[in-house]
């Protein structure tokens, strides 16, 4: 078969896509505190490294194709992408798995600082796997809210072009549960430490992000003319996100800050996810100045609530991909005249479509997360020991630090202490050694 240009766009796409989560390795890594940094972007780049290998496995096979009560597709129907040898069906798996990658990737936020990078491990491939993939195969695989699915039928199929439900609002949810398991950090909302060690990080990361999501929202593009709708509404719902989260820092704070703008723009990103291919520009910038005020004011209410999201992903993810979801039952566009939102006369239909979504994707994950947290966190313990903490994940996790200071600095491969690496004391600990930890 000849490779055509769709081809070339879809393979670009998912380039971009997949770029993407090394940029969230920056976004994350630098709103962290310097002794976690280098853990921080290690749980997305291992989230890679996983999630590739699971995807050809049976990634893949369970959120496409023959399906189990139209809740997940069979892990062994082309197990190891066996029978997968089109041109166009291996790269529509490629350009799916760096969507799986970047929504386990996203939840390490939420528990940054504390989580043991074994458990990590053992977390990222078996969330994808029972959550993740059904729930990619229930809203894309022709499952339950396809036009073919029980919920689709019952009450229309439910909009969500790139991710809103399957990405945003499970990765949200995900790491909502695996906070309330695991606990706070130490110091939390009393230690000024914890802010973030590197803002500059955070812009770059956000500028990655941004690029990269032009190949998140529009590789499935199927014509032209929605291909161009799609790069506008990328560019104006975080553009507006943005003005409407500095807005609110202004009014609220006194001041607009670097982290805010760049966390705006993640925002708008997040909510135009599931309505890129469906709203009008005017909409997307709507859409954006609702969610960027939305979740300014959102991450402030782990300090009111007492849960330790420690990087927003609740703040951000969860409620702008519900924001961008449930509005689509307002604003989403009509199909050649027929339907569309509340606001171009389409009735309340498609508005229950949204909600049911949204409400199943955040009941699934809720119980299909808090049982896979909780039986790791029982069993190896999900959560550094305190002295761990102490130290810092990087130098008792990873035997590294992301900076030199000085001669006392550890960036680089060395010989860790007994005390750095497992949060236990040894007597025969060189005095030298100790006094390099203590610094």
């Amino acid at each position: 078969m000849e490779l055509t240009a769709g081809h070339v766009w879809v393979m670009v796409a998912a380039a971009l896509v997949l770029f993407m989560t090394p940029g969230l390795a920056f976004f994350y890594g630098g709103m962290t505190r310097a002794k976690a940094a280098l853990n921080m972007m290690m749980m997305s780049f291992i989230s890679i490294g996983i999630v590739g290998v699971v995807w050809v496995l049976w990634g893949a096979s369970m959120s496409s194709g023959e399906g189990f009560m139209e809740i997940v597709g069979n892990p062994f129907a082309t197990f190891g992408l066996e029978g997968i040898n089109t041109p166009d069906g291996l790269i529509k798996v490629g350009y799916a798995s760096t969507f799986a990658i970047i929504t386990v990737a996203l939840i390490s936020g939420a528990i940054a600082d504390r989580a043991k990078f074994g458990a990590w491990s053992i977390f990222v491939p078996v969330w994808v796997t029972l959550v993740y993939c059904p729930l990619a195969y229930m809203v894309w695989g022709g499952g339950l809210f396809g036009p073919e699915g029980a919920i689709g039928k019952a009450l229309g199929p439910a909009i969500d072009f790139a991710g809103g439900t399957v990405v945003h609002i499970n990765a949200g949810v995900a790491a909502l549960v695996l906070v309330l398991i695991i606990g706070n950090r130490r110091g939390f909302g009393k230690d000024p430490n914890h802010r973030p060690h590197n803002i500059p990080f955070v812009m770059l990361g956000a500028a990655i992000l941004w690029f990269g999501w032009f190949g998140f929202n529009g590789g499935a593009a199927t014509t032209a003319e929605q291909g161009g709708l799609i790069w506008i509404n990328t560019l104006a719902a975080p553009a507006a996100a943005m003005i409407g989260w500095l807005i609110t820092e202004r009014i609220r704070d006194g001041h607009p800050t670097s982290l805010g703008a760049a966390s705006g723009v993640v925002a708008g990103l997040v909510a135009i996810t599931p309505a890129c291919a469906n709203v009008s520009p005017v909409g997307a910038l709507g859409l954006g100045v609702v969610a960027g005020v939305a979740s300014a004011l959102a991450v402030g209410l782990k300090f009111r609530w007492g849960f330790d999201d420690s990087l927003d992903v609740v703040g951000v993810h969860l409620v702008s991909g519900i924001i961008g979801t449930v509005a689509l039952g307002f604003i989403a566009l009509p199909t050649d005249g027929v339907g569309g939102g509340l606001f171009y006369g389409g009735g309340m239909t498609q508005m229950w479509a949204q909600l049911a979504a949204a409400g199943i994707a955040i009941a699934f994950s809720a119980i299909m997360t808090a049982i896979i947290a909780f039986a790791i966190h029982k069993t190896m313990g999900f959560r550094v020991s305190t002295e761990q903490e102490n130290v810092g994940v990087d130098l008792s996790l990873h035997a590294e630090t992301a900076y030199e200071f000085g001669v006392n600095g550890h960036g680089g491969s060395f010989q860790p202490l007994h005390e750095a690496m497992t949060g236990k004391s040894e007597e025969k600990v060189p005095a030298e050694g100790k006094e390099s930890v203590q610094a």
